[in-house]
């Protein structure tokens, strides 16, 4: 969709989805290995709060990825999702690379990065990197537009069999091929059921966000009591519940608050350059807050609570300017591979049309 016909909820959405992935590297790859002193506890919470969002950030994500593909997916001509397809493997193959060469500048950054040809290779099929959603994206479109013309209760209730598989720990151990394959659910689940999603998020009110949100909450913490993660179906089951609340949520914000969501909507309409650009900067940062001159000055309650966020903002900022240095540059291409094919000559107006 364009920015002018889609909805404002749905751009909320995906600028909260890449706001919590960000936080959530910020977090695991770098907050969770500084040495904070006698601040170590606070630290910990971040861990614990950060995770707490795993069921909403990619399911949502990917459902908000789904209603905006419909489109392309179940047009008579398939062109339009074969350049999809293409400028989104494009994508995986070329930020792949350029992070792989790029990360050699943070040895310590604890992140997944090819020391070989082989390894790389295996990064680019089956066991994908922190890029992953381009790789999944793409293989779900294949996928979508295999399967348009099956009954969508049909569909949906295969991808969720096969998202509960993926959740219940039984694949191998191949990198983020997990993610791959339990989140297929939830792209399929928007562009099915996309409409409902609309009339859903347009009729949203105060009541049902909450009792949306109660469910989630309850959900975390009886899977968490349970000890249930892994139990098949629980997982996919928790995602969708979030992914309601989410809907909902966003919904709501953009309705009653939309000077407050103005920069989530921004960020929403930005994600491409921030999924791809963001471990870099967020590594060679890393470097240099963990150095022996830096390292002692988070050693604090305040820093222990802050940076985190502001490091989140730090990262989301760089890459919108460094994406706007590059595009200035002539480097648009990096950001759409396809750009690189000669365009197709337009079509000579038909006779009737003359």
């Amino acid at each position: 969709m364009s920015t002018s016909t889609r909805d404002g909820w749905a751009d909320t959405a995906k600028g909260l989805c890449i706001v919590l992935v960000v936080l959530w590297h910020v977090v695991a790859k770098h907050a969770a290995n500084v040495d904070w002193g006698d601040s170590e506890g606070i630290a910990a919470w971040w861990a614990l709060l950060s995770a707490q969002f795993l069921p909403l950030r990619m399911p949502l994500f990917f459902f908000i990825s789904g209603l905006f593909a419909a489109r392309a997916v179940f047009a008579p001509d398939g062109s339009s999702a074969a350049r999809r397809v293409g400028r989104l493997f494009g994508l995986y193959a070329l930020w792949l690379t350029i992070q792989t060469f790029a990360l050699a500048a943070a040895p310590d950054f604890e992140t997944a990065r090819a020391r070989d040809f082989a390894e790389f290779l295996a990064q680019l099929t089956f066991s994908p990197t922190n890029l992953w959603y381009f790789l999944a994206l793409g293989v779900y479109l294949l996928i979508a537009r295999a399967t348009r013309k099956a009954p969508t209760a049909v569909v949906l209730a295969a991808a969720f069999a096969v998202s509960a598989v993926a959740a219940a720990g039984v694949l191998p151990d191949w990198g983020n091929f997990w993610q791959v394959v339990q989140n297929l659910f939830f792209f399929l689940a928007g562009l099915r059921l996309g409409d409902r999603a609309k009339r859903m998020a347009g009729a949203a009110t105060l009541t049902a966000t909450v009792s949306a949100a109660a469910a989630f909450g309850v959900g975390l913490v009886a899977v968490s009591v349970l000890g249930a993660r892994q139990w098949f179906g629980v997982w996919p089951l928790l995602c969708a519940v979030s992914v309601v609340f989410g809907l909902l949520g966003c919904a709501m914000l953009d309705r009653y608050l939309p000077r407050a969501t103005r920069p989530l909507r921004w960020i929403g309409q930005k994600t491409l350059p921030i999924y791809v650009l963001h471990m870099i900067p967020l590594a060679l940062i890393d470097r240099a807050l963990r150095s022996d001159g830096a390292a002692g000055a988070l050693a604090n309650p305040v820093m222990a609570v802050s940076e985190p966020i502001l490091l989140t903002a730090l990262v989301i900022l760089v890459c919108l300017a460094v994406h706007g240095l590059m595009v200035r540059c002539g480097l648009k291409v990096l950001f759409d591979p396809l750009l690189v094919l000669p365009k197709a000559p337009a079509r000579e107006p038909s006779r009737a049309g003359r």
